[in-house]
């Protein structure tokens, strides 16, 4: 099994490659919406469609770094690339060059496309690379945990600055972090290439949907996914409408990532006792519990909302281990480690992004449609906030715990 160091070595690149997600997912719907003053129906249009169009490539993306990965050293050298337009983008997006209400959708979107191009690839990569290496189940654990765990890290720095110190630091701080993490990802463990032909290049794209334990484990994924999303893109109006307590804002979601974070070292251990599934089931049930309180919540109600930001930051720890524990498994069963982890990682990564997409796309439009906009006092479109929040991730995740429940003995997903 690989020692702590190599793993640390393999997985803190994860670290600058979240930090830079909650930027681009959490607060760029807000800062396009509040300070550039967007109306939100438009901005969560193209959200939704640069979203969608992006998550399509990402399968594109998984065939592409299959073919790389059977080349000596050529993942470092893409993912170095990768790192350099992700900055560029990144600075593109949140430092827009136009004004008015046509001329900002159009640049966020164009700036968006370009810059999710380039984190598909580097994040693509990064969880093609750590499938690869595979190995037995507490080392898959333990590859996944450090590749999470450094991602929440990430997270945790990105909430600070992003919120405290604006775009500035921020950009510089990504572009330090991702020239250590791929520094020392060069001298991480490498992929090995197939010692057998790999899988033939038009068979790759369709080839995990083949797999009973790929699609079943993708529905769980999904819908999931799709849960947590929502409340990820809402979060900030709930702080600032619902509780008004936007100067909060920074330690709700310092302590939920921080709490996640410390969760994960449990979550890996409750793994190996219980297996993933179990495991991921028992995090599910744990946000949702912790969920439901979102609903009694009023204005000022700080300390309620923070016991529920630590109970669902906690539960997060699940969803940060279990399925890519998961994920290795269905590809090492399905027989096709060393050969098509990347079309693996691309689906997954689609599925990620689609996750995302859906939230903003529906979540969004929808609350300006319930009577919904910024800075809203009326109760009824500040009850509808809370449902959308709190009750609607809640309905989807019972129905994922709903598909653990069934698919529960499947043997692809069992370890």
């Amino acid at each position: 099994m690989l020692p702590h160091a190599a793993c640390a070595r393999y997985g803190l690149i994860g670290l600058p490659l979240a930090f830079a997600a909650i930027p681009l997912y959490v607060v760029l719907p807000a800062h396009y919406g509040q300070q550039l003053g967007v109306p939100l129906a438009w901005l969560g249009a193209v959200l939704l469609l640069t979203r969608l169009a992006d998550a399509l490539i990402d399968p594109l993306l998984g065939r592409w770094v299959d073919r790389l990965l059977q080349r000596p050293r050529a993942g470092g050298r893409w993912m170095a690339w990768a790192c350099v337009l992700l900055v560029a983008g990144f600075v593109a997006v949140f430092f827009p060059q136009v004004a008015g209400e046509q001329a900002l959708l159009l640049w966020c979107g164009l700036t968006v496309m370009f810059t999710f191009l380039a984190y598909s690839l580097a994040t693509v990569l990064h969880l093609a690379w750590g499938t690869r290496l595979g190995g037995e189940p507490r080392q898959r654990t333990r590859l996944v945990a450090w590749r999470e765990g450094c991602g929440l890290v990430g997270v945790v720095t990105a909430n600070v600055l992003a919120t405290q110190a604006g775009p500035g630091w921020t950009a510089v701080t990504l572009a330090l972090t991702l020239g250590l993490g791929v520094a020392l990802l060069m001298r991480a463990p490498q992929p090995l290439a197939a010692q057998s032909a790999p899988v033939a290049v038009a068979a790759s794209l369709s080839l995990p949907w083949q797999g009973a334990g790929f699609r079943r484990l993708m529905t769980v994924f999904l819908l999931n996914g799709i849960a947590s999303a929502i409340p990820a893109t809402l979060v900030l109006f709930f702080i600032q409408d619902r509780l008004d307590a936007m100067a909060y804002a920074p330690a709700f979601l310092g302590g939920y990532f921080l709490v996640g974070a410390l969760s994960v070292p449990w979550w890996v251990r409750c793994i190996a006792r219980i297996g993933p599934m179990r495991a991921w089931a028992l995090g599910m049930g744990l946000s949702v519990m912790g969920f439901v309180g979102v609903l009694t919540l009023d204005a000022g109600d700080v300390a309620a909302f923070g016991l529920v930001c630590l109970a669902t930051g906690w539960a997060l720890g699940a969803d940060l281990t279990a399925p890519g524990t998961l994920l290795t498994g269905v590809v090492h069963r399905a027989g096709h480690h060393g050969q098509a982890e990347g079309a693996y990682a691309g689906w997954w990564h689609w599925a990620t992004k689609l996750n995302l997409a859906l939230a903003a796309g529906v979540a969004l439009p929808a609350l300006q449609w319930l009577g919904y906009a910024p800075g809203a006092r009326d109760s009824d479109a500040l009850w509808a906030l809370t449902l959308a929040y709190g009750a609607l991730p809640c309905g989807l995740k019972l129905l994922a715990l709903a598909a653990c429940w069934r698919w529960r003995g499947h043997a692809a997903l069992a370890s």
